[in-house]
C-alpha cells in the first residue's frame, strides 16, 4: 500500500537515542487523521511519544521491542461516557426489553446494595475489558452512591493498574418521594453530594500534563437531580477548575418530565441552570432541535455519542455529521455495561462508523472519520485534545496495535484503517497506557485477573438476588 494521504508534518522525526519502548514493522502507523506511515515505527520515552517515522530510520537500544508486523498501530481510543458498576447487572432479564424510564427503575433497587468491594471488582474487570477493546483513557460516570467512599475504590483500583482514568463525581438528589425518578435508598443530600465532590477533586485531582487521574464533576440527569443542585454544582466546577458531566436530551420521556417539572425543554433547562459551558461535556445529546444544536455547539459544549447504547434501549441517536459540522467536540463513549452489556471501543466505532452511514449515506462517515471520534474528538471532549487521541511527539504514550484475523483480512490489500472497522471483530494486540504495555499478545497483564472475576461473579449473584 502506498500512503496517498495529505501529510500535515514530516513524516520522520529526530530518533531518540534510546527510549523504553519502540513499535516497529507496523503495516501503517496512524499518528493521527493527518499522518499515516506504510511500515512505520514510533518510539516511546519517559510515558511520551519520542518520535516516529518511516521503515529503515528505526532508532536502536530500546529497552523493549513490540514487532507489529502486518498489523494497524493507531493512537489509544478514549471512552468519554461508561458507568463501570453496571458490568455488576449485564443482560438482567427483568430489565433488557424497556424504555429507559422502565429500564432505570428496574435496576435501581439492584444497584442499592453496591459497596466499595463490588465497585472494586467492577472497576477492575472494567478496566481489563476496556484494554482488550483497544481503550487507553475512559471516563467512569459513578452517580448511584448507597454507601461512601465508592468513588475512592475507583480511583485505587485505576491508579493500581497504571490505567488512564477520569473519575466523574456523579449523584442523584431527587427521588420518587421529590417528584424525581430515583428511589430515596440511591440519592442523597446536596450537602452530602457538594462535600464529596470537593473531598474528591482535593484528593485525586491532577491538572498536571500527563496526569493518570482526574475529576469531574457530573450529575445524573434532569430528572434526578434537583435545579438546586445543578447550580451549585456548575458553579462549584468553576471554582475548582474541573470539567462538568452529565446526560442530556437522551429520551423523549426526559422531555416530557422537563416540561412538565421545569417548563422548558432539557436543553433550556440546562443552560438556564449554568451548564452552557465550554467545560461541559454531555452524554448522548439525541434529541435537540437545530436551534438548540446550534446554542450548545456556540458554547462549546462537547458530547459523548453512544451508539450501541442508544440502539439497545431504541431511543433515537445523535446527529453526529450535524454536530462536527458546527464544530462541536463529539468523542466515543460505550455506555454502561447494563445498557450496552460489553466495553469495547473498537465495536462501538464500527458502530459510529455504521449508524453514520445509515443516517447520513454512504458517504456521511469513513471509517477514519469514525477513528477520529474515538481518538481526537474524545480527547476534545475530555480537555486534553493537546496530548490525548494523537502519536505527535510529546503526547502521552498511549497506542494501541491491533489484531485481526488473518482470514477474516484476506483480500483487505488495500486500506488498513477502512479494513480494521468493515471485517471481522479486531480487538487490541498489544494496549499500551503512558508507554506501559498493559495488554500483549491479546491478553490484559493483570496477574489477578482469574480471581478478581471469581469474586465478580459472587458480587453479580448477589446483586441479582440469585443466592
Amino acid at each position: 500500500m502506498t500512503d496517498t494521504r495529505a501529510t500535515a508534518r514530516p513524516a520522520d522525526t529526530a530518533p531518540p537515542d534510546g527510549c523504553e519502548l519502540l513499535v516497529r514493522d507496523a503495516r501503517l502507523l496512524v499518528v493521527d487523521a493527518d499522518t499515516e506511515i506504510p511500515g512505520g515505527w514510533i518510539a516511546l520515552r519517559d510515558g511520551r511519544v519520542a518520535a516516529y517515522g518511516r521503515p529503515g530510520s528505526e532508532p536502536t537500544g530500546a529497552a523493549r521491542t513490540l514487532v507489529a508486523t502486518g498489523r494497524l498501530v493507531t493512537p489509544g481510543l478514549i471512552n468519554t461516557h461508561h458507568h463501570l458498576y453496571q458490568n455488576l447487572t449485564r443482560s438482567y432479564a427483568p430489565a433488557v426489553n424497556g424504555t429507559l424510564f422502565t429500564w432505570l427503575t428496574t435496576l435501581y433497587p439492584r444497584w442499592a446494595t453496591l459497596d466499595e468491594e463490588a465497585v472494586h471488582l467492577a472497576t477492575y474487570v472494567g478496566i481489563a475489558e476496556l484494554l482488550m477493546g483497544g481503550c487507553t483513557t475512559s471516563m467512569d460516570h459513578h452517580y448511584v452512591h448507597p454507601r461512601p467512599r465508592l468513588i475512592d475504590a475507583q480511583v485505587r483500583t485505576a491508579e493500581d493498574l497504571g490505567f488512564r482514568f477520569h473519575a466523574t463525581r456523579g449523584s442523584m438528589t431527587r427521588s420518587t418521594e421529590d417528584g424525581g425518578l430515583p428511589p430515596r435508598s440511591v440519592t442523597q443530600t446536596a450537602e452530602e453530594v457538594l462535600a464529596d465532590s470537593e473531598r474528591l477533586v482535593s484528593a485525586y485531582h491532577d491538572p498536571a500534563p500527563g496526569a493518570l487521574i482526574r475529576v469531574a464533576l457530573a450529575p445524573c440527569s434532569p430528572f434526578s437531580v434537583t435545579t438546586e443542585l445543578m447550580t451549585a454544582t456548575a458553579e462549584l466546577a468553576e471554582r475548582l477548575d474541573v470539567r462538568l458531566h452529565t446526560h442530556l436530551a437522551e429520551d423523549p420521556d426526559e422531555d416530557a418530565y422537563c416540561l412538565a417539572t421545569y417548563g422548558c425543554r432539557p436543553v433550556e433547562y440546562f443552560e438556564s441552570v449554568g451548564w452552557m459551558t465550554d467545560r461541559t461535556w454531555v452524554a448522548h445529546c439525541i434529541h435537540p432541535d437545530e436551534a438548540e444544536l446550534a446554542a450548545l455547539a456556540a458554547a462549546g459544549v462537547g458530547v459523548a455519542h453512544c451508539p450501541s447504547s442508544n440502539m439497545l434501549i431504541a431511543g433515537g441517536t445523535a446527529a453526529v455529521r450535524e454536530m462536527r459540522r458546527l464544530g462541536m467536540a463529539v468523542g466515543i463513549g460505550c455506555d454502561g455495561s447494563a445498557s450496552t452489556d460489553h466495553a469495547s471501543l473498537w465495536l462501538e466505532t464500527r458502530s459510529a462508523l455504521l449508524l453514520g452511514r445509515y443516517r447520513g449515506g454512504p458517504t456521511a462517515m469513513t471509517a477514519r472519520d469514525a477513528l477520529d471520534l474515538a481518538t481526537r474528538g474524545s480527547a476534545r471532549c475530555l480537555g486534553r485534545a493537546d496530548e490525548l487521541g494523537h502519536l505527535r511527539p510529546g503526547a502521552c504514550g498511549d497506542l494501541v496495535v491491533w489484531d485481526t484475523p488473518e482470514v477474516a483480512l484476506a483480500g483487505a490489500l488495500t486500506d488498513p484503517v477502512e479494513a480494521w472497522l468493515r471485517c471481522a471483530p479486531s480487538r487490541a494486540w498489544a494496549t499500551v497506557v503512558g508507554g506501559r504495555v498493559l495488554l500483549a499478545d491479546g491478553e490484559p497483564q493483570l496477574p489477578a485477573l482469574e480471581e478478581k472475576l471469581r469474586e465478580h461473579t459472587r458480587a453479580a449473584r448477589r446483586m441479582q438476588g440469585l443466592d
